[in-house]
């Protein structure tokens, strides 16, 4: 009887540990979903808030870029300007007038102007 009774402690036991070893595993795959998820979540957010802060600087770049009220008649801005105006850093502003569909001038000055008034020569 005493073994009986071992035996099915010993059963008890495994299947106890395998039961652990079972749940541990299913919490480690539902907490690594979680971060993930939580991380895809936050990334998505601070695109969302940096795509609002940079609507209403495009708009301005726009504006900026299309005067042609003297002495803009050439419709080329100087890029510390624009820079200035926009309130942003220098990568960040040559990030949007890229969007905006603008371009340097090829004469080397710190100039943009809109691809539609300034398309690129072709040879």
């Amino acid at each position: 009887m005493d073994e009986t009774a071992t035996a099915i402690a010993s059963k008890v036991v495994e299947d106890i540990r395998y039961f652990t070893a079972i749940v541990g595993l299913i919490g480690v795959i539902i907490g690594s979903v979680l971060t993930i998820l939580g991380n895809i979540i936050i990334h998505c957010l601070r695109e969302r808030a940096s795509t609002r802060k940079d609507a209403p600087r495009k708009k301005l770049l726009v504006e900026m870029l299309e005067d042609d009220s003297p002495p803009h008649s050439d419709r080329w801005r100087k890029f510390d300007t624009l820079m200035h105006v926009i309130g942003a850093n220098e990568d960040t502003t040559k990030r949007l007038l890229l969007e905006v569909g603008a371009r340097a001038s090829e004469d080397g000055q710190p100039k943009w102007g809109l691809l539609k008034y300034h398309p690129l020569k072709k040879p």
